[in-house]
């Protein structure tokens, strides 16, 4: 049974939207990038894994947990009633080679990039302490995945724990094999690991911005362009030929306008500023007014969470 379901990562949700209303500068934008190309491998995995769901096991996404000062991440766990299965997914694409203990990517030169495989046997290693701190002994197996079909590696070594495009198939079918219930202590674990999990990454870069340097209007949600045409009761994305309900468009970004700045009172002329496309103040009124709670009246009034 799925546990914890994956979400995507506050750090990323910001840079999109800073990526969508101003322009990044070189380091902030590959790190955005990266994290996007991540996450939707991560996607890709859980889609693709959703038939080894069962009540014989448990599924824990995306957990940020801490050991002794040191944090790290874990993509998704596994609880069998035998094993719990480890995964770092990787949405690596493109042609790469491994000497001794150096990965290189060769698509444009020969440029040394991380080990992954040294991250996963960290991760794995920070894992067990953990588990025999709590008192959970249980094995655990851990699997470096690449999800992308576009990826291929030379000179990799068959002695070490990667499962490649070509072998998740099958690797898929073993784990959907039958498998003694689980018992109360797997599931007591898993509550233990979610009380852990760290919603805030210490570790997030988010750029310096300014209200007044970020372009206004409202960003179409499936191509990340900004709405070009407004009609009474819609808005109509030029770029992918979307359509969103006004109403939704609006409270999808108040809710943006919060998660970058939380500090900032919402009212209805802010809001207005903000969505720009948007002409009459009485629309965006009486969405705040469905949404929110109004506090106070006439010039000092503003809107906060129900």
């Amino acid at each position: 049974m799925l546990i914890k379901q994956r979400s995507e990562p506050l750090e990323l949700t910001i840079l999109k939207t800073l990526n969508a209303r101003s322009v990044l500068n070189a380091t902030d934008s590959a790190n955005f990038h990266n994290l996007d190309k991540g996450y939707r491998g991560e996607i890709m995995f859980d889609e693709y894994m959703k038939e080894v769901s069962n009540e014989n096991n448990l599924i824990l996404n995306d957990l940020l947990l801490e050991y002794k000062n040191t944090i790290f991440q874990i993509d998704s766990l596994f609880q069998f009633s035998n094993t719990l299965h480890l995964f770092e997914v990787k949405n690596f694409e493109g042609d790469f080679i491994i000497d001794d203990e150096k990965w290189y990517a060769i698509g444009t030169g020969r440029k040394e990039i991380k080990n992954p495989l040294l991250q996963l046997k960290r991760t794995e290693s920070l894992l067990r302490q953990l588990l025999q701190e709590l008192g959970y002994p249980f094995p655990i197996e851990a699997h470096l995945v690449f999800i992308n079909p576009n990826f291929q590696a030379y000179q990799a070594p068959a002695d070490q724990p990667i499962i490649f495009p070509s072998q998740l198939s099958r690797f898929r079918e073993k784990l959907k094999s039958r498998f003694p219930a689980l018992k109360a202590s797997h599931r007591k674990l898993a509550k233990q690991l979610l009380t852990l999990h760290m919603e805030d990454n210490p570790y997030s870069r988010m750029p310096e911005y300014q209200y007044g340097g970020l372009e206004k209007g409202i960003i179409c949600p499936t191509c990340h362009t900004f709405y070009a045409t407004f009609k009474k009761t819609y808005l109509l994305c030029h770029e992918c030929g979307g359509i969103e309900v006004n109403k939704t468009a609006i409270t999808r970004s108040i809710k943006e306008l919060r998660l970058l700045f939380p500090e900032v009172k919402i009212t209805t002329n802010l809001v207005h500023d903000w969505c720009k496309i948007i002409k009459d103040k009485k629309t965006i009124r009486k969405t705040l007014s469905e949404h929110y709670i109004k506090m106070n009246h006439g010039k000092s009034s503003y809107y906060v969470n129900p």
